[in-house]
């Protein structure tokens, strides 16, 4: 192990588990808020079994508007809402909070994209057997798409890992913002481009895994 590493290296351990700690929260958003708020509108949408167009430009408008606003903008935003929630607007904590609106908006899209992608003959299958939106949306549509579910899921985590880097502005720390402050600022070129190597790892590490599983639970 090159003697960098070694030197900072209760840091860079440090700094991984802030990552994962940020990544894990926005992830677990994504899926408790971003799945079914993009389901919602893809029900919601023209065409489908709970067509209002009414709900779906409120919800779809909403989505567009926290996915186009710049990152580092809506983090600075935030910070009276991030103070609110978890009573500090610093530290890694309270770096979830932006990250995690990012996520819902993120995944909703996303999972919309992938339910669009089912074949119509589900839906018109399901309905003409009289089954419940709940029985749809769980028996019938996460079924045929849970594949692609998964692959937008991975996407969305990366994204999140690229996300979380800028998260120093409000002391969140993190891999990518160690890689500034001891690399790029103390001028330690070499710790910076290990830490970007291990910041590719990670990445490739999250695409395997959900490639993988992906493809395990493809039905087709």
């Amino acid at each position: 192990m090159p003697e960098v590493l070694v030197q900072y290296q209760a840091e860079i351990i440090e700094s991984i588990g802030e990552t994962f700690y940020m990544v894990g929260a926005s992830v677990l958003a994504a899926v408790l808020l971003g799945l079914p708020i993009g389901t919602f509108l893809f029900l919601c949408g023209k065409g489908s079994i709970l067509e209002n167009r009414t709900v779906y430009g409120l919800l779809n408008v909403l989505v567009n508007t926290i996915r186009s606003f710049p990152f580092l903008l809506l983090v600075v935003f935030l910070i009276p809402f991030t103070r609110w929630i978890v009573g500090t607007a610093i530290g890694t904590a309270a770096a979830t909070v932006p990250l995690a609106i990012i996520a819902i908006a993120h995944y909703a899209r996303l999972v919309e994209q992938s339910l669009l992608d089912v074949p119509k003959g589900v839906l018109e299958a399901a309905v003409s057997m009289g089954a419940s939106i709940k029985e749809i949306i769980f028996k019938f549509l996460y079924v045929e798409a849970r594949s692609a579910l998964v692959l937008s899921l991975t996407t969305s985590t990366v994204s999140f890992i690229s996300y979380s880097t800028v998260m120093g502005i409000v002391g969140g720390g993190g891999i990518g913002d160690f890689a500034i402050r001891y690399g790029y600022q103390q001028y330690k070129t070499d710790l910076m481009l290990y830490v970007i190597v291990i910041m590719v790892i990670l990445v490739q590490m999250i695409q395997f895994i959900g490639s993988t599983v992906s493809q395990k639970i493809d039905k087709r």
